[in-house]
């Protein structure tokens, strides 16, 4: 009796370890991120000529900088989202002698958009222009042509400068 009611706690407890280590649907699973996030924005700003300070400016310090390929700065970049299929993306930016921005090469191509790039055609042109450039007509008494007055209204302070410190 007394084995029989230990076996059957020990095999209780062995199949609850067994049970944890599974997942379930619907559990949260974090999104994994490794490397430097570059976007399209990023690659937009970057033109030829530019020095090494720069293209860190912009693009951040690179993850792989190769002693072999001193010229060669790699920007590598991936996400696991949910336990999901991993996705991954490389950009290598190439210096001249001069230590200037000579090329780039990888997933990531200048002025192209990225859905543009993955749907593989430009996206329809519609006849309707969503942002309209004129601004639009403040009705008389409206808080924004009260706040549009006081802006009109304001007048530009001068700020005090210090003067020279003396020393003895």
């Amino acid at each position: 009796m007394q084995n029989t009611k230990l076996m059957l706690s020990s095999l209780t407890l062995v199949g609850l370890f067994a049970l944890a280590g599974c997942s379930f649907p619907g559990v949260y699973k974090v999104d994994i991120q490794q490397g430097n996030v570059v976007t399209q924005d990023m690659i937009d700003q970057l033109r030829p000529g530019m020095t090494r300070s720069q293209v860190r400016f912009i693009m951040g310090n690179p993850l792989i900088t190769d002693t072999f390929h001193a010229d060669r700065w790699d920007y590598l970049y991936s996400i696991q989202p949910g336990g999901r299929q991993r996705q991954q993306e490389r950009v290598s930016l190439v210096f001249n002698a001069n230590d200037q921005l000579a090329g780039l090469a990888g997933d990531f191509k200048p002025g192209v958009s990225r859905d543009e790039a993955i749907l593989g055609t430009d996206l329809p042109a519609s006849t309707e222009d969503p942002v309209s450039t004129e601004p639009e007509a403040t009705k008389p008494g409206s808080l924004l042509e009260q706040i549009q007055g006081d802006v009109d209204a304001a007048e530009p302070v001068p700020v005090p400068t210090p003067g020279r410190l003396e020393t003895d």
